[in-house]
């Protein structure tokens, strides 16, 4: 079989950071990684679960709503895909990440989608989700669309 884009990566030399992980028509998929794969520290399942329902509701009802396709964690728990359509910018995505992101590290009450909404509502961690977006906001706090490039 062939091997798939994102296994085509050495996580070995993969960093916190905002990647462009693959264009395939009108659709790109950001590589989100919050944490250094292989390094032993991982998103728990709880903040992880907690990120996702933020992130997305945030995202979804932001001005590029109609632009987001996807937002969901990576089975490594080291980060999330986010997949927009190609009418958005890079630096607007960027933007969007950031500003979600800032949402998260505000966000006080009830995470939107639990009990009938969901199919595991006891698992959130909504102070672990936060501090994974403070320790990203800091990571990208000075992130350019020339960043977005995985090395080599």
């Amino acid at each position: 079989m062939k091997k798939i884009a994102s296994f085509s990566v050495n996580h070995d030399k993969l960093k916190k950071g905002m990647y462009v992980s693959r264009i395939d028509g009108d659709v790109v998929t950001y590589d989100l990684r919050m944490k250094v794969p292989n390094a032993g520290d991982y998103l728990s399942n709880g903040a992880l679960h907690t990120f996702e329902h933020l992130f997305a509701t945030y995202a979804r009802n932001s001005a590029l709503s109609d632009s987001v396709i996807y937002v969901g964690p990576m089975g490594c728990r080291t980060g999330f895909y986010f997949l927009l359509r190609d009418n958005v910018s890079r630096l607007d995505a960027l933007h969007l990440v950031q500003e979600s992101f800032a949402f998260i590290r505000d966000f006080e009450g009830e995470i939107p989608g639990s009990r009938e909404e969901c199919g595991n509502y006891k698992e959130h961690d909504l102070k672990g989700a936060k501090e994974t977006a403070v320790d990203m906001l800091e990571v990208l706090k000075d992130w350019t669309p020339e960043k977005m490039e995985y090395e080599v």
